[in-house]
């Protein structure tokens, strides 16, 4: 994850509130697809109710307080305009808890589908099904001003830092594929636990999303610097609401962010929830 170079000013307009979708003109139409995906048609865990899920905690920008359910935070916003385009009010919207990794397992699950900053991968797409693409992200490096890679401009400066990154994390394999770091890079349960190593001089720096980057040196890291964005290597990464694999509400699930896309409203809410996000200089 990374994090732009922003003042608290900034960081005020990325937390400011964000109400939840609006309750009213929740009739779907049917869209480019011709796939017909009213509330009554789709056949989620409980009928009339649409289960979203993501982890715990969840973190700003995404969600903000740890409740999804204030329709707050870039992707909290998201699931309530996918809802809605699938015709259910934010009443009928019920949030579980589940962790990013048994999100990605193979098996069942427990929601209709989740949220949680999942790169869209072909491994993952052999356990799980993936709706198309609500954020385009980048990989950034974030260190603390008296780390030693604090002022690095190049991968090449990095090659000797000690890394570390979440579990499981398409972060992590940014540090292997990309800055190949000559020391084995660190792996955490979670951002916070890699925040801590951190914090107590275990690692250099970490390796997160670009918008959470952008609150953990901003927010919650004293001392945190953005180091800088690692290169784009062929397709962006992207991010994916998760469904079970085959999903029956897969293709409807694709439509609605495909409609939000198309109408303008996914980039209203990254600048309503990530603006000023995407300023941290790329790592050559």
């Amino acid at each position: 994850m990374a994090r732009s170079l922003l003042s608290a000013a900034a960081l005020l307009v990325v937390l400011a509130g964000c109400a939840p979708a609006d309750d009213s003109d929740t009739t779907p139409t049917p869209g480019a697809t011709g796939l017909t995906c009213g509330k009554d048609q789709l056949q989620t865990k409980i009928a009339g109710k649409l289960t979203i899920a993501t982890d715990n905690p969840a973190y700003e920008p995404w969600f903000k307080d740890n409740k999804p359910e204030n329709g707050q935070g870039f992707e909290s916003a998201v699931a309530y305009a996918v809802a809605q385009k699938l015709g259910y009010a934010q009443s009928d919207v019920t949030w579980v808890r589940v962790t990013f990794n048994n999100a990605i397992a193979p098996g069942p699950k427990q929601f209709d589908f989740d949220i949680n900053q999942f790169s869209i991968t072909d491994d993952r797409k052999k356990a799980v099904d993936f709706s198309s693409p609500y954020y385009l992200v980048r990989q950034t490096v974030i260190s603390l001003k008296s780390s030693k890679i604090a002022g690095a401009t190049t991968m090449a400066a990095l090659k000797d830092a000690k890394l570390g990154a979440q579990v499981g994390t398409t972060s992590y394999q940014a540090i292997t594929a990309l800055i190949k770091p000559s020391t084995q890079p660190q792996v955490y349960n979670s951002n916070d636990d890699a925040k801590k190593a951190l914090q107590n001089g275990q690692i250099d720096g970490l390796v997160v999303d670009l918008p959470t980057a952008f609150f953990m040196t901003a927010a919650e890291l004293e001392g945190g610097v953005i180091v800088g964005q690692l290169p784009q290597v062929g397709v962006p990464e992207q991010f994916g609401l998760v469904l079970d694999k085959g999903s029956s509400l897969t293709g409807c699930v694709t439509q609605a962010v495909d409609q939000l896309r198309g109408a303008g409203t996914l980039t209203a809410l990254e600048k309503e929830w990530l603006a000023g996000s995407a300023g941290a200089r790329e790592l050559t």
